[in-house]
């Protein structure tokens, strides 16, 4: 079996790894981010209508000012989010399954004042008529220099899994060129597939950007040992 590698941040990482071995992968953890809190003045709860929110991250980075939105309407980007929202004191509005865009397309005229709380690397979005939405940076995600425990096993065949574009761009930046013909790279998303380049063994899109999706995907190319996926393109 093909080694599968989570290189996103804690305590994301531990989760996919955990999630992967479930399905009876041999699965590994390297974190090549970490993520901090970033100083931020929160605006008053008067001033919004709802949070939008595009990772847990900005829930256990946002720190104490947090506590000035409770009860108010949250859109969450995926379940696990919004698990961390309801933690928080926040009442979840709407769950999302395909990307922070689709939950704010979905916002309800009565909460036409959103408020982002974001990493300082974000996706942009597109806000819809009669949507204000203002941002506010909570958290960063830093890059880490890849481990030589990594680039050991990059030498054999591995699938690398990509959940972001920054991941995608920090990796391709720092794996070794004699080993990227032996990765097999699974993004979340096409967006993200897209920053990792070209030269790798292969480069796959999960059908739909969620954990499961991904690790489904991750699955069927860890058991694929004859080759069959050399070339083919991102989906």
């Amino acid at each position: 079996m093909i080694p599968l590698v989570a290189i996103r941040p804690e305590p994301g990482c531990s989760a996919t790894v955990e999630a992967a071995l479930n399905l009876g992968l041999e699965a590994h953890g390297f974190p090549m981010f970490e993520v901090r809190p970033v100083p931020w003045d929160a605006p008053g709860n008067d001033a919004f209508d709802a949070l939008l929110l595009g990772s847990a991250n900005a829930l256990r980075h946002g720190g104490s000012a947090l506590a000035g939105y409770s009860g108010m309407p949250a859109y969450c980007v995926g379940r696990k989010t919004a698990e961390a929202a309801e933690d928080a004191g926040l009442s979840v509005a709407d769950i999302g399954s395909g990307g922070l865009q689709e939950v704010l397309d979905r916002v309800q005229v009565a909460h036409s004042r959103v408020l982002r709380l974001a990493g300082r690397k974000r996706t942009p979005l597109s806000i819809p008529d009669g949507i204000r939405m203002q941002e506010k940076v909570v958290y960063a995600s830093e890059p880490l220099p890849m481990s030589g425990e990594l680039a050991r096993l990059l030498r054999s065949e591995a699938v690398v899994l990509l959940h972001s574009g920054e991941a995608a761009r920090h990796f391709a930046e720092t794996c070794p060129d004699a080993c990227r013909a032996h990765v097999r790279l699974v993004a979340i998303g096409p967006r993200v597939a897209e920053r990792a380049g070209d030269g790798w063994h292969s480069v796959r899109s999960a059908c739909q950007p969620s954990e499961d999706a991904l690790l489904a995907l991750a699955e069927e190319l860890c058991k694929d040992e004859g080759g069959s996926e050399r070339g083919r393109p991102s989906n």
